[in-house]
């Protein structure tokens, strides 16, 4: 599995960002979804997930209602529509994949074995 992430960049606060997530070397289909970010000087934090079961998408607290994650799997992508940025929101955004995360561990990193390399995203207040 390769994972390609794009989309970073600079952004106002109060602005919008898609990031997308490229996947490759499987059918997508089967794969949860997954992004997370990384601050300078922090941990990696979940941000939103999309289950292979249901399709039905999660959200880390600190985004909800401001984020959307969305897969499309003939075309092999999954995108995070990211408005109303914070400074906050600053950091390194990572999509991840996996065919063996359960739902009770779906807002975990570390239950996903495939990452992308990264985008980051600058918020300026």
């Amino acid at each position: 599995v390769q994972l390609q992430a794009s989309g970073g960049g600079l952004v106002q606060a109060g602005g919008s960002l898609r990031l997308s997530c490229t996947f490759s070397g499987r059918t997508l289909s089967r794969y949860t979804m997954a992004w997370s970010r990384q601050a300078p000087g922090k941990d990696r934090q979940f941000v939103a997930a999309i289950f292979r079961g249901n399709y039905i998408p999660n959200y880390a607290d600190s985004v909800k209602g401001r984020f959307t994650i969305s897969r499309d799997n003939a075309k092999n992508t999954v995108h995070l529509q990211m408005n109303s940025l914070k400074a906050e929101d600053t950091a390194v955004y990572y999509c991840a994949t996996d065919n063996n995360v359960i739902y009770s561990s779906l807002t975990r990193p570390g239950a996903y074995d495939y990452w992308g390399q990264g985008t980051l995203v600058t918020v300026s207040s």
